[in-house]
């Protein structure tokens, strides 16, 4: 791919990003969940946006679990358990610009056969 359309994708997600970022925000009780995908790794985390802190994280590099949508059902369940763990039920999903399908929905929807609401 050349640079020209490297740099044009990258700033799309971006706009996306603050678009889908302006729009949610977490508390203590439903946390924001967002999410980053590389082409090798994807990572969640819940964050309390009142107070700036991480309630939950889980890396897919530390598990070494590849980001394809087969093993980010493993990711899905892993972090569910450790919101489960918090006393947490409910979340709110930022995507971080990256568009709703495939991995990003696979994840979404493992995290809601696992108990999670959103």
């Amino acid at each position: 791919m050349r640079e020209k359309n490297v740099k044009q994708k990258n700033r799309l997600r971006l706009k996306r990003k603050l678009r889908v970022r302006g729009k949610v925000f977490g508390t203590k009780d439903k946390p924001r969940v967002s999410i980053f995908r590389s082409n090798r790794y994807f990572y969640a985390q819940a964050i309390d946006d009142t107070t700036s802190h991480t309630i939950a994280v889980v890396d897919g590099k530390k598990n070494t679990i590849k980001a394809n949508q087969n093993d980010v059902k493993k990711i899905a369940i892993l972090f569910a358990e450790s919101l489960k763990a918090k006393g947490i039920q409910e979340i709110v999903l930022d995507r971080n610009g990256y568009l709703y399908h495939g991995v990003v929905a696979s994840f979404a929807d493992s995290l809601r056969e696992n108990g999670i609401r959103f």
